[in-house]
């Protein structure tokens, strides 16, 4: 069988790593990637047949659509419609980092990421890897690394003991979550904060904190103060 894990600090795995995995998704199959938080199964996000390959993977419906990574800023105002100010402060204090924006879709975008109701949610991840990765092949819906319901992977193995030949590339990266302290411990506080700022940018209200992760609330509050909503109930699934 070809070798399906690739060590991103070898320089000679990396190469070959990542021209297998931009093939890989060229041709819609599967890649598990490192990101800061923890490990994520990555699909072209433009590609309807990979993603619902990716739900399927993971045992999730569409009515749990991924999210996307994007490797800079322009791709936001690419694919949100509207961008609040707010947003804007959020992802100039916590971009490249774990926090997860939703935002309204730009209509014109040809996708299917499942049932999203007109929505995105968006992140700017803090590895190297997966930032040269996206860099290549554009946005990709990404979720944690895990079968629905297990923890959520930290290392690339820990992912290919659960999703095994349904991905084709795995790279990796080390111990995810070094950054936030949260390295061996797979939690819900594991992934990236998710802020739904839909309300805002409709201008019906603030915005909301849908799961807490390694971002604080604290931490938000303190760059958008009286904007962001009273605590809501999270959601225990990373991304």
């Amino acid at each position: 069988m070809p070798e399906r894990v690739f060590d991103t600090s070898v320089d000679t795995e990396l190469l070959t790593g990542m021209r297998l995995a931009r093939a890989a998704i060229g041709r819609g199959a599967l890649v598990v990637l490192p990101t800061d938080t923890v490990y994520g199964i990555a699909a072209d996000a433009f590609n309807p047949a990979a993603v619902q390959r990716l739900l399927d993977t993971k045992g999730r419906g569409r009515t749990s659509p991924p999210p996307v990574l994007i490797p800079g800023i322009p791709t936001l105002d690419a694919l949100a419609e509207t961008v609040p100010d707010a947003v804007r402060d959020l992802v100039a204090a916590f971009w490249p980092g774990g926090l997860t924006l939703i935002l309204p879709a730009q209509p014109s975008l040809v996708w299917d990421l499942g049932e999203t109701r007109g929505t995105v949610a968006l992140r700017m991840p803090a590895n190297t890897v997966a930032l040269e990765l996206l860099s290549e092949t554009g946005p990709l819906a990404v979720s944690s690394a895990n079968l629905t319901g297990e923890p959520s992977a930290l290392d690339a193995r820990s992912a290919q003991a659960m999703l095994g030949d349904a991905v084709e590339i795995y790279l990796d990266g080390g111990s995810a979550g070094r950054d936030y302290g949260t390295e061996g411990v797979a939690t819900a506080a594991s992934g990236s904060t998710i802020v739904d700022a839909t309300d805002l940018a409709a201008g019906t209200g603030g915005l909301r904190i849908v799961r807490q992760g390694v971002i604080s609330r604290e931490a938000i509050a303190d760059v958008v103060g009286d904007t962001l909503a009273p605590a809501e109930a999270e959601v225990a699934d990373p991304a």
